[in-house]
């Protein structure tokens, strides 16, 4: 997911020494680890309950509560402790798909590929009726739509650009990160504020335009995107969750090639008629959402009250089942807590995992964490704030870790350097100055907290399988996640018992730029 946080110029803050990280890493814990993942992992098992038999974990859904109570239960049977469902906050509506079809019933019949977008509105039944197409320009163009709604009355609109010539076929779906692309890494996921208020320009037009369609009778919007092609179609909504959107007409993502080939058929004379269904189940009835968490006791009597804590994002979009956004990064920090716990290795901090709710919708479960446990929006601390040693995040899809954003803070670049060098020959040794953005450490960065993202290979996270219909199980690399959950575990071991805590950046009061991006 890709959010910003926009820093303002003023703060202070405590900073540390990394001259108190003298101590080499635990070398012979590395390798145990290191054995015990190769030699006896549980990630298809973990993979397959949190895609395969969870299902679609959009936040607040019935599938994202079955997997959030799978994951609670499986680890207080791992003997993890204080494992639980944790409110954050408000979140909005429920919406569960009931039922779903479409297809082409004219000039003939044949399927076509699309989905429902989250929280669309129902068609009440079987609606069949003919296409009507416009361009994205004319789709966001409010003066246009009032002047053509006698047009769109009883018709599905279907929202297409122009053909292109497309080279898509002729590059890699799947790559690896090379050696100079990790020396060259620069800020990635971060928004500038004119970006920011583009969004939010951008979006309150769309809801005056799904206010207007609504008013004028017609049957559902269809988007069939360019970037939609060859088997993947990308599907997401914004805002739609809220308690105060209003409720507008039936919503999908077709094909681009479905797209255009009913413009086609329409530009040639040959009217085109669609019969769709959807049905789904939307409800207010239990508005919060809810993060799992659950803990590794420390054992040193001074240290057991400060955490490192790690954590992925469990909620997902519905077209598919969430496997490489994010159900990797669960499925990796689930194996690490249990590998640490099954090694019978004794941290000295408490070790607190969290899986995080709502964070395609703006990291709401991070987010309402931080402020919940660490620092309010008036930027005062809480006492928690400061027994946090580090947060660690994976959230960039199934791709092995190259490295890690160390997000600016110059105190961690040697300690992290000296941590991966047992991990060379997996191809991990990046320690990046860089920053970035978009996901659930950004909230502990706000906080005043060491968090961080580690650096992946991008595999076919960005071409396929993010937001999109083919975000599946079978497009986890199962041993490019045993190698991240090597590194996640041995980096968590060794942040519990370092003698002291992680160095910190200065706290930077900042605007947290979160809601309904």
């Amino acid at each position: 997911m890709k959010y910003l946080n926009l820093k303002l110029a003023f703060a202070a803050g405590l900073f540390s020494c990394s001259s108190l990280f003298a101590q080499s890493p635990d070398t012979a814990v590395f390798g145990r680890i290191r054995r015990a993942e190769m030699n006896s992992s549980q990630i298809p098992q973990i993979a397959h309950y949190i895609t395969d038999v969870s299902g679609p974990r959009l936040t607040a859904s019935a599938g994202y509560k079955r997997a959030a109570t799978w994951a609670v239960e499986t680890m207080k049977k791992w003997g993890l402790v204080n494992a639980k469902l944790e409110p954050w906050g408000d979140f909005g509506k429920q919406w569960d798909l009931q039922d779903f079809s479409i297809i082409m019933k004219a000039p003939y019949v044949q399927p076509v590929m699309a989905y429902p977008n989250p929280w669309s509105a129902a068609t009440n039944g079987l609606q069949q009726a003919q296409v009507i197409v416009i361009t994205p320009g004319q789709a966001t163009d409010t003066v246009y739509i009032k002047q053509h709604l006698n047009d769109f009355k009883g018709k599905f609109i279907l929202v297409t650009g122009s053909a292109i010539n497309k080279d898509v076929n002729f590059k890699p779906a799947a790559e690896r990160l090379t050696d100079e692309e990790l020396a060259n890494m620069k800020d990635t996921y971060m928004v500038t504020r004119k970006e920011i208020e583009q969004f939010s320009g951008y979006f309150k037009t769309l809801a005056k335009v799904d206010v207007l369609l609504k008013q004028s009778g017609a049957f559902g919007v269809i988007s069939a995107s360019s970037s939609n092609n060859n088997g993947t179609v990308f599907v997401q909504d914004m805002g739609a969750h809220k308690l105060t959107a209003p409720a507008t007409i039936p919503k999908l993502s077709m094909a681009y090639e479905d797209g255009q080939k009913i413009k086609r058929l329409i530009q040639s004379g040959h009217p085109v008629e669609l019969a769709i269904n959807i049905s789904a189940k939307s409800s207010t009835d239990d508005i919060k959402g809810y993060n799992v968490v659950a803990e590794i006791p420390g054992t040193d009597p001074k240290l057991k009250s400060q955490l490192v804590m790690l954590g992925g994002h469990l909620d997902s979009w519905q077209a598919a089942t969430g496997a490489t956004d994010n159900g990797a990064g669960c499925i990796v920090m689930m194996e690490a807590v249990r590998l640490l716990d099954s090694l019978g290795l004794k941290p000295k901090r408490t070790i607190r995992i969290a899986l995080w709710d709502g964070e395609e919708q703006g990291v709401y479960g991070s987010y309402n964490y931080a402020k919940n446990h660490f620092m309010g929006i008036d930027y005062k601390l809480k006492s928690e704030q400061s027994k946090v040693s580090a947060y660690y995040n994976l959230d960039n899809g199934t791709g092995k870790i190259r490295g890690i954003f160390a997000q600016g803070n110059s105190e961690v670049k040697p300690i992290f350097e000296q941590w991966f060098a047992p991990f060379n020959d997996l191809g991990a040794k990046t320690v990046t100055m860089s920053n970035t953005g978009s996901t659930d450490h950004l909230s502990f960065d706000w906080a005043g907290i060491p968090g961080f993202q580690f650096i992946q290979d991008p595999i076919d996270y960005e071409t396929k399988t993010h937001h999109s219909n083919q975000d599946n199980y079978d497009h986890l690399q199962i041993e490019d996640l045993k190698q991240a959950t090597i590194i996640v575990a041995s980096f968590v071991y060794q942040t519990s018992i370092e003698k002291e805590m992680l160095p910190r950046k200065p706290l930077v009061k900042e605007i947290f730029a979160f809601d309904g991006l």
